[in-house]
């Protein structure tokens, strides 16, 4: 039923300004719709997030977003990082730190937070 419609990320943020500035300056995505000042949307490939603000930011203790980047992970982790992104590191079976990357059963996987402290990752290959 639903196997050839793209699939949007909704974050809940407290403070759009602040996302803003994180979700265009720091991760590059480009705005492509403002909907008064509560909810912001992303272009990221071929679909789209929503940054919206919510009384409820921050509160999801899991992964809100992936971004699937293939081979690139490394020299996106480092930009990321230039940029003051700070990663998170945890002690997961199977997988093992590699700086700031997760490496393991034929992945790489490195997550952060936004402002908010929803948890964002990036997953390579």
């Amino acid at each position: 039923m639903l196997e050839n419609s793209n699939a949007t990320a909704n974050l809940a943020v407290k403070d759009l300004e602040k996302a803003k500035a994180f979700y265009e300056g720091t991760l590059g995505l480009k705005q492509v719709d403002d909907m008064d000042g509560e909810l912001i949307v992303y272009k990221s490939g071929d679909t789209v997030v929503n940054v919206y603000h919510s009384q409820y930011a921050g509160t999801n203790k899991a992964t809100a977003a992936t971004w699937a980047v293939g081979d690139q992970i490394e020299p996106i982790v480092k930009a990321l990082r230039s940029k003051g992104v700070t990663f998170e590191h945890y002690d997961m079976p199977g997988l093992s730190l590699e700086g700031d990357i997760h490496v393991g059963s034929g992945m790489k996987v490195a997550w952060f937070k936004d402002p908010d402290g929803n948890i964002l990752n990036l997953v390579g290959e």
